[in-house]
């Protein structure tokens, strides 16, 4: 049960800054919608397998995991032997986090780290399922997360059916520049103003 607790809460809050990015980048927003609409036309509903044919829309989860990870602070680990990291000795028994944040904008291993852009991921090996010290999300190794495949896709094929079924607009009065990034402190990064968005039925 609490695999899907953990998941619906982490789940539900990527969507979200999803959602976020997209409306702040309105060429992304329009590239994923394309692909979704051209690839399944009017099929009504797209299903667990049907993601699989949206690279774009992986690429889009992949670059918001990067820049906004659910759980910015991974869950601790600790260290079984003493070793020495970049002359500091670290003694057994450490108490050690992993900062997936700020791993997700170091410019030594992302190019304009800063930027959202989801075509980095094209052409690379790069994923979230935790081979990949450089984009660590959901953990890594022998405790990596034990919902990574339903968390990924129940936020893959939500935000799927999002951007197919819907177009998004900003509420009256307000646009793009209106919507932050801000956080509200907590193990799970949730955004700390509400995301307004108008949804108009897609035909």
């Amino acid at each position: 049960m609490n695999i899907f607790v953990g998941g619906t809460d982490t789940g539900a809050a990527t969507v979200i800054w999803v959602m976020t990015a997209l409306m702040k980048n309105p060429r992304v927003m329009k590239k994923a919608q394309e692909e979704v609409r051209n690839t399944f036309g009017k099929k009504g509903f797209i299903g667990e397998d049907d993601v699989e044919k949206l690279p774009y829309l992986k690429a889009v989860v992949k670059e918001t995991m990067r820049l906004l990870p659910p759980v910015p602070l991974l869950v601790p680990r600790e260290t079984l032997q003493k070793c020495s990291i970049d002359g500091y000795e670290i003694p057994p028994k450490t108490l050690v986090f992993v900062n997936a944040w700020a791993i997700g904008r170091d410019p030594e291993a992302w190019e304009n780290p800063e930027e959202f852009i989801p075509e980095r991921f094209f052409g690379s090996s790069v994923d979230f399922r935790g081979q990949n010290y450089k984009l660590i999300p959901f953990g890594a190794g022998r405790r990596v997360c034990p919902a990574i495949h339903i968390g990924a896709v129940t936020v893959e094929l939500t935000l799927a059916n999002l951007l197919y079924s819907f177009d998004w607009e900003m509420p009256a009065g307000m646009n793009k520049e209106d919507i932050d990034f801000d956080v509200i402190p907590g193990l799970t990064m949730h955004k700390k103003k509400a995301l307004c968005l108008m949804a108009k039925n897609y035909n």
